[in-house]
């Protein structure tokens, strides 16, 4: 079938929207007619050539819709369910995933080495990110899909595929943040707000937001964070120490690509302290370890992807929790965009003016 879709052509240029060919979902795999499609960092990295994919790509990676049709061997779903659509595929089998780390899968797809995107001439487009969300129409895995109540908003259940589950999924599942906890989190884009809404529903005694952005620091306080600081004019490290009577946080989370935010980050926590990584850096990215002062202070220095997420438990437990007024999920949808202006957004995204820009079909 035809449909439009925004195609990554050359690294550092604009995506473009052009129709192209999308093939019925085989065995196993459902296609999905999008209503919304959130923009998250991870797009944009390969969108500025800071990570490379194989090109032309579509992008876009959380997302969410009505199943349209579905292929044999689907189970649970059917034609006009209402879904969100996640990156994680899992295959059930795996070393990872017989232990409860779908998000870790490493069975074998045929997603992974095939392309139901395809232009006029035939020619193969990548299904960026597992999903290629920045299009009308999808071909995913079943295991990619969880079910959404009639009267939750599509468009934010597009939000949950990637910024909920990795910001608060790295609080709640990775690092198992205990009560009256002091809590960082550097970095207030998507990831970073839910993770301060991970570290509220923990029980955090404080939760200290850090980014370079004042307009990021108000919008983090009314998703709970107690305290913040502006790393542009102020010193986060030395703050962070006065705010914990000198000791340092208990947890730090980076969810930004920042080669410094990583760094100052073993400034910021207590002896026993954990920073847990979430923000990729890009390919070559790394950061000098002061391996004798981790030794020393047994700091815990661990990564989280996707949250440690199992899709098909903890969605519906998301979703419940925001039926139940206890996390705010509308309001990270701080923008709305048509498939044709997705530049635009991209754009505001990247100067700061947006928690979660989202393309609307």
């Amino acid at each position: 079938m035809k449909m439009k879709a925004a195609i990554l052509y050359e690294y550092a240029r604009p995506l473009v929207v052009e129709e192209v060919i999308l093939d019925p979902p085989q065995r196993g795999e459902v296609m999905v007619r999008l209503v919304a499609s959130g923009i998250c960092h991870s797009d944009v990295n390969i969108i500025r050539g800071e990570a490379t994919a194989k090109l032309p790509i579509v992008l876009g990676h959380e997302a969410a819709g009505i199943v349209e049709v579905t292929g044999s061997d689907v189970v649970g779903l059917k034609p006009g369910d209402r879904v969100s659509v996640s990156l994680i595929r899992s295959c059930g089998r795996c070393f990872y995933c017989v232990r409860g780390h779908p998000n870790d899968c490493e069975g074998s797809h045929p997603l992974s080495f095939q392309t139901r995107i395809h232009n006029q001439q035939g020619e193969p487009i990548t299904q960026g990110i597992n999903v290629a969300g920045f299009a009308e129409y999808i071909v995913v895995d079943q295991t990619q899909i969880v079910k959404m109540p009639d009267d939750m908003p599509l468009e934010t259940a597009a939000v949950l595929g990637c910024g909920v589950i990795t910001g608060m999924g790295a609080v709640l599942n990775t690092a198992q943040v205990e009560a009256r906890s002091n809590v960082v989190v550097i970095g207030l884009g998507g990831v970073g707000i839910n993770a301060i809404q991970g570290a509220v529903l923990a029980g955090a005694r404080r939760v200290i937001a850090v980014d370079l952005l004042d307009n990021k620091l108000v919008f983090a306080r009314t998703f709970g964070a107690t305290h913040t600081v502006n790393a542009r004019t102020e010193n986060p490290v030395e703050i962070i120490k006065e705010l914990t009577g000198g000791r340092g946080a208990d947890y730090v989370f980076v969810t930004v690509g920042s080669e410094r935010a990583v760094t100052q980050s073993f400034n910021m926590i207590r002896k026993r302290g954990t920073v847990v990584l979430i923000g990729l850096i890009g390919d070559e990215g790394t950061v000098p370890l002061p391996v004798s002062r981790v030794a020393l202070n047994e700091f815990r220095v661990i990564g989280s992807f996707m949250g440690s997420t199992i899709l098909s438990e903890e969605v519906p437990q998301l979703v419940e929790l925001y039926q139940q007024g206890r996390i705010k999920l509308d309001e990270l949808v701080t923008g709305r965009y048509p498939l044709e202006q997705i530049n635009q957004a991209i754009e505001a995204m990247e100067r700061g003016e947006a928690v979660r820009n989202v393309i609307m079909f």
